[in-house]
C-alpha cells in the first residue's frame, strides 16, 4: 500500500529519536565492545541514546548596518 504525498513527513529524519532499533543497538554495543558474535539477539542490554544539542549561533551585525542605523537617527 502506498502513502499519500500529503501524509509524508519531510523532516522526519531530522527529529531525534529516543528508541533505537535492534540493529542500531547491536552496532552501538559493538562500538562499546559489549557484544560478541554468537550472543543471543533477544534480550540484549539497553543502550543509551546520545542526543546532541547544537547551540544557536548569534547573529553578528555588520559594521555597515550599524553605521546606517546611526546615520538615520
Amino acid at each position: 500500500m502506498t502513502l499519500d504525498k500529503s501524509l509524508k513527513v519531510r523532516a522526519g529524519a531530522n527529529k531525534a529519536r529516543n528508541v533505537m532499533t535492534r540493529v542500531e543497538r547491536i552496532k552501538r554495543l559493538k562500538e562499546l565492545e559489549r557484544w560478541t558474535e554468537g550472543d543471543p539477539v533477544l534480550g540484549i542490554p539497553k543502550t543509551r541514546v546520545i542526543k546532541l544539542a547544537l547551540k544557536k549561533k548569534k547573529k553578528v551585525k555588520k559594521e555597515d548596518e550599524v553605521d546606517d542605523k546611526k546615520k538615520k537617527k
